[in-house]
């Protein structure tokens, strides 16, 4: 994921200020999630469960990354639009309502793992986790997709 990342900021980046920021919020969880995972370039060699702050500290870095997106990201793509009299397209309504899925099984790994119930970790987080990341990266693959109709859209604006 974190080389897929790098791809796309590559391609993508310095485009907008509001996609930098972005996929720069993507990096700064990604990095987590890797590291939480045990992950390379981090230390892959221990086997155990991470501890219940580390865990705490990714739940609440993933709900930012959420309620971002949501909240401020879109927010200000919208205001870049209406400035310019672009109306989001079909295409993009559509990977937008398809971001919107992944985002109640991603608020219910986070409620899951946000008690402190070691058994409950010993026993669920490892396959939980592996789901939440495959649905991380289709979440992120979307956006790829929306961020690059976006690109397009500030890129060439109505009238330009």
């Amino acid at each position: 994921m974190l080389t897929r990342l790098n791809q796309f900021q590559a391609q993508w980046g310095g485009n907008s200020d509001v996609i930098d920021h972005w996929l720069s919020t993507r990096q700064d969880l990604l990095v987590e999630y890797c590291k939480l995972a045990g992950l390379p370039p981090f230390d892959s060699s221990v086997s155990t469960l991470p501890d219940f702050a580390s865990i705490q500290s990714f739940t609440q870095h993933l709900i930012d990354y959420i309620s971002e997106g949501h909240f401020k990201i879109y927010n200000m793509v919208m205001e870049k639009w209406d400035a310019t009299g672009f109306s989001p397209t079909e295409e993009m309504s559509q990977l937008y309502a398809h971001i919107t899925k992944t985002t109640d099984p991603i608020l219910n790994f986070t409620d899951k793992y946000s008690k402190d119930d070691e058994e409950l970790l010993l026993s669920d987080f490892d396959n939980d986790f592996s789901t939440l990341g495959e649905i991380i990266e289709a979440r992120f693959e979307l956006e790829d997709g929306l961020i690059e109709q976006i690109s397009s859209s500030l890129a060439h604006p109505p009238g330009a």
